[in-house]
């Protein structure tokens, strides 16, 4: 699953935008996702898609770590591995199953032994093939990374610590795996090269400064405070905690420590960490969002309302500020401000908010306007694919809907959902 967390999402395409800005010009538009998982990874797919596992990013250290790791998915992308690894597949494979066939008839003429021998030789040679060319790929990648990272605000150095973090998590368990199972095999050996290309390596006297703060720590107990296991996560901060921590660590594990605290209801809790992370970080956003978001849940709206005041301008966090502001003035039962502001969030990103479009069919419901409450709770069940219920609100709907630009819409996405309930039948 992608993770739509705007923040977080933000920052990892700042980074991957900042370092594009120092390749040739490229045949595709680089895309870069957070896939909502504890893994430890990160992988590019074709077109151009960069992808970094929320794990990965909980369990970096730095900005420039995870900037090294995105240069090397990046020169992935540019170097086009992964179709060219596509390709080679397609002739191994056509390789590997004239082998297994072999095998097979062998086998169904001898006994059997000789049959799985050739099978099973086969398969360890196709594995061995696509694995010479995965590691001559990861080779290039590092270089290539590291030649980026040089020209970038970022240090090259962030590669090599980043690949021993993930060695590291290799030895508590997954090391056992076989490389052609990895997405990124031979890591020691990698190390070890990486070492060698950085040796002596110097910066540049006029070498290029970030110009965006991208508040990596922030991110990082954001992640691990929202979406992580809770358990872990609370054991983790706790520790931290504990330990004698610089200021600008503290707000950040404060802050983490508020979300998890609000995810275990306790929001009295959560509310002092955020005051903790607010006396550290006067006025930061990303604390104070969060802390309206947490008097919205605490049943204060109108102090999340005084919270939230003046974050809808941010850039990143508008939207987000504004429909927790929606939620809290539909908690006020002030419908007309409330509904503006969801149709803000739902024009700008529906599928980020999905929820929104529930708060409308409860505004409609209170307006007396079924119809349209109907209307809404069909989209919003199909947005969090519970496709049963949203056929059924749609159907009724239907049945007194007006407006030709809804009833359109509803239509269009019924036979859409029909469809996908057909086809899921059918698997």
């Amino acid at each position: 699953m992608i993770l739509k967390d705007p923040i977080a999402g933000h920052m990892v395409t700042q980074i991957g935008n900042h370092i594009l800005t120092f390749l040739p010009p490229q045949p595709f538009d680089y895309s870069f996702y957070i896939v909502d998982d504890d893994v430890f990874n990160a992988f590019a797919s074709p077109a151009a898609n960069i992808f970094a596992y929320r794990g990965l990013i909980t369990a970096l250290d730095s900005i420039d770590e995870l900037a090294g790791i995105i240069a090397h998915e990046i020169a992935h992308a540019a170097s086009r591995h992964v179709s060219e690894s596509i390709d080679r597949a397609k002739f191994i494979n056509i390789g590997s199953l004239a082998g297994m066939l072999a095998g097979a008839i062998v086998g169904s003429k001898s006994g059997g032994d000789a049959g799985a021998a050739i099978i099973t030789g086969t398969m360890a040679v196709s594995q061995t093939a696509m694995l010479t060319f995965t590691r001559e790929n990861e080779t290039e990648a590092d270089e290539k990374g590291i030649m980026f990272l040089k020209k970038s605000c970022f240090a090259p150095e962030g590669l090599l610590s980043g690949l021993v973090k993930i060695r590291a998590a290799d030895y508590r368990g997954v090391e056992g795996i076989p490389d052609y199972f990895k997405t990124h095999p031979g890591t020691g050996s990698r190390i070890a090269h990486i070492e060698t290309i950085l040796s002596g390596y110097t910066p540049l006297k006029n070498k290029i400064k970030c110009d965006e703060d991208f508040r990596f720590d922030m991110v990082k107990y954001r992640l691990l405070g929202l979406y992580a296991d809770i358990e872990p996560a609370f054991n983790q901060l706790t520790t931290k905690l504990n330990s004698n921590l610089p200021p600008a660590d503290a707000a950040a594990i404060h802050y983490g420590m508020g979300l998890v605290y609000a995810r275990k209801l306790m929001r009295k809790k959560a509310l002092s960490h955020m005051k903790k992370a607010l006396s550290i970080n006067i006025f930061d956003p990303m604390v104070l969002l969060e802390m309206g978001r947490i008097y919205l849940l605490n049943g204060e709206p109108q102090k999340a309302l005084d919270v939230l005041n003046g974050i809808e301008k941010d850039p990143v966090m508008g939207l987000t500020a504004r429909f927790h502001q929606a939620n809290a003035h539909l908690e006020l039962k002030n419908l007309t401000k409330a509904k503006n502001l969801f149709n803000t969030v739902l024009n700008k990103a529906p599928s980020v908010y999905p929820k929104a479009y529930y708060s409308m069919a409860n505004i409609m419901s209170l307006e007396k306007k079924q119809n349209l409450s109907h209307y809404y709770l069909g989209i919003y069940y199909s947005e969090i694919n519970n496709n049963k219920t949203a056929i059924i609100h749609l159907n009724k709907a239907l049945d007194k809907l007006r407006d030709e630009a809804k009833i359109k819409k509803a239509k269009e996405l019924l036979a859409r959902l029909k469809k996908r309930s057909a086809d899921n039948i059918k698997n």
